[in-house]
């Protein structure tokens, strides 16, 4: 039997030298405080091309307001459901796209709970038709929480619901809705994916 000195139980070979456990360290703090840094460095605000179709999924399409941005955050392309979430100065406007076997009354009805369920928002004022220069008939109205505002319109087409919310301080909300109620009249479905 031999004896172990100390030489033995600091020079295994499976342990890392002091060079390699240096390198691993630097590595992992580069990545830890890079990789923030580089996702805050890249904007999620993306420019959309003015008057021009923008194809939000499930073969809905809509010409976002001119100055309009898109949020790569809230948008989720598909074929089936899809989402795009414009940004307008501090005004949040957001299509959904999904499937939906009811009628209109039924989408309306879904989406007003929804709103109600968060925290602080509750529904003002009635319920008004609306309809898109492509024909889509829906149901549109206002919501409130606090110190800010939203409208809603719903469409139901060909087994989807087509979902609208705007939301922002009433201030902004002021100023940008006419350019939005314009661009939500150019909501179409072209079927397909």
């Amino acid at each position: 039997m031999g004896t172990v000195t100390r030489r033995h139980l600091t020079d295994l070979p499976s342990t890392p030298g002091l060079l390699s456990a240096l390198v691993l360290v630097a590595v992992l703090a580069a990545l830890s405080f890079g990789l923030p840094a580089l996702d805050r460095a890249v904007s999620a605000q993306r420019a959309v091309p003015g008057g021009e179709p923008y194809r939000v999924g499930a073969g809905v399409t809509v010409v976002p307001p001119a100055g309009a941005t898109l949020d790569v955050t809230g948008t989720r392309p598909g074929e089936d459901r899809a989402t795009a979430l414009f940004r307008l100065g501090a005004v949040r406007y957001s299509i959904a796209v999904q499937p939906f076997s009811g009628d209109l009354p039924q989408a309306a009805v879904r989406l007003r709970q929804r709103i109600t369920d968060t925290s602080g928002y509750q529904v003002t004022g009635t319920q008004l038709a609306v309809s898109t220069a492509g024909g889509l008939a829906g149901l549109q109205g206002g919501y409130t929480a606090g110190d800010r505002g939203g409208r809603y319109a719903v469409f139901v087409v060909h087994g989807l619901t087509i979902e609208v919310t705007v939301s922002g301080a009433d201030l902004d909300l002021d100023h940008t809705l006419p350019a939005i109620d314009a661009s939500t009249k150019t909501l179409r479905y072209e079927g397909g994916p």
